[in-house]
């Protein structure tokens, strides 16, 4: 593929994110000392600039380089987390305008998670201004990062994108949220580390809700928590505490009960109620509970179809943002034709210039008029007006011209066949 807008400097994304890798997975791609990975990045031959974006559900960057090579890229990376084993086959990897057209997803909020959630703007946004702070940037990225945050800003402000819940773990905190009046005060249990878990951890933390979280092996609910949020609790304690749990979610890929009638009906014996959200595929919690005094369980099936009404109102929503984003695809497509033609019209009419001022002054020496003079001011001048005359009207088409089509090459052929232009 073709460089995005000089010959010489290309567009590079690699990213491992929530799609393939679990959080326990996507942590060990992660940079702990973000100086250092930009610096690392940035001495390594090739690469120009960089911006590196880190999410709990994300590990992305941006690059731009002479030459791209994917292998050194996977190489520095592993230098720079000190892990020589991280498994690549996971990350996604996007060049030029597919890397930017994944940038406008991102920042609308169609990668997200949660489709249409705020956070990423912000974080991509953050990212962003780091970079350009700390001189990681040059001209080339920023122009891209700019015009990608106004197309998400612009797809926040005329769709309803991030309204409603659209996903099982969000929607399970609301319910939680509206049966209890107090609901951050409720001592809440998460058990699972997976994609649905996160989802339940990030709406709790979102407000600003204590819990605890259990897997079935403890350092991966310590990665997990130190990643998403939350307390990491061994699986053994956390049952032994059911008795004093108010809330439970229950998202995890066990091939059996983790919550049992016999669990529930003992602990119910300390306990006034329980809610309990099972939002495992296939379940994980035995459907009897639900016939014990006192406990409210509800099943991902029952979740499943209200984040399915909500889902199809957003088709429509989807629908326009990927419209808006094709349409930010092309006008930034257009800025870059611009920004390609301008230094062959400043050379055009730097060239121009260099002929009028050889047949100024070989008319003045004519003339018998020196430089200071009055005569050779007013006719200065009028080299000038002649000049800016003659050329305004042609390049300024010539740039409309190269914008608005697709042979832009073809144009800047012709045009320098004209002015016997020869790029440098």
């Amino acid at each position: 593929m073709n460089s995005v807008i000089t010959d010489e400097l290309k567009l590079l994304n690699v990213r491992i994110t929530h799609k393939k890798a679990p959080i326990h997975v996507l942590e060990k791609f992660t940079f702990k000392d973000i100086g250092k990975a930009y610096r690392v990045f940035l001495t390594s031959g090739d690469i120009r600039e960089c911006v590196i974006l880190q999410t709990c559900n994300r590990v992305e960057v941006f690059l731009a380089l002479d030459k791209i090579d994917v292998e050194k890229i996977f190489d520095i990376w592993r230098d720079i987390t000190e892990m020589k084993e991280l498994p690549f086959e996971l990350a996604e990897i996007d060049q030029d305008k597919a890397a930017i057209n994944h940038l406008l997803r991102l920042t609308s909020g169609l990668e997200s998670l949660v489709v249409g959630e705020d956070q990423i703007l912000g974080q991509v946004k953050r990212a962003f201004e780091y970079s350009r702070q700390n001189c990681y940037v040059d001209s080339f990225v920023p122009i891209i990062f700019e015009h990608a945050i106004k197309v998400g800003s612009r797809i926040r402000t005329n769709t309803g994108l991030n309204k409603g819940s659209t996903s099982i773990g969000s929607m399970a905190v609301n319910l939680a949220e509206e049966y209890f009046d107090d609901f951050q005060n409720k001592k809440v249990l998460l058990i699972g580390t997976g994609e649905g878990a996160t989802l339940v951890a990030k709406s709790l933390k979102k407000r600003q809700v204590n819990f605890d979280v259990a897997s079935r092996t403890y350092e991966r609910a310590k990665s997990f928590c130190s990643t998403v949020g939350g307390t990491p609790v061994k699986f053994e304690d956390a049952v032994f505490n059911f008795d004093k749990t108010d809330i439970i979610f229950v998202s995890t890929t066990a091939p059996y009960y983790l919550i049992t009638y016999d669990r529930i009906s003992n602990c119910m014996k300390k306990n006034e109620g329980m809610m309990i959200f099972d939002l495992s595929n296939p379940r994980t919690v035995d459907d009897k509970v639900a016939t014990i005094s006192g406990i409210k369980l509800v099943n991902i099936d029952q979740i499943a179809e209200i984040v399915d009404r909500n889902l199809k109102r957003r088709h429509e929503e989807i629908r326009l943002a990927e419209k808006m984003i094709q349409s930010g695809m092309q006008s930034m497509d257009l800025l870059f034709r611009k920004i390609k033609a301008e230094p062959f019209v400043v050379s055009i009419f730097k060239i121009v210039d260099e002929v009028r001022n050889r047949e100024l002054s070989k008319a003045a020496r004519m003339l018998g008029i020196r430089k200071g003079m009055k005569e050779f001011e007013i006719m200065e001048q009028l080299s000038y007006a002649i000049v800016e005359g003659i050329l305004s009207t042609p390049m300024n088409n010539f740039r409309k011209e190269i914008g608005s089509t697709e042979k832009n090459e073809d144009v800047l052929n012709i045009v320098s066949r004209i002015f016997n232009y020869e790029p440098k």
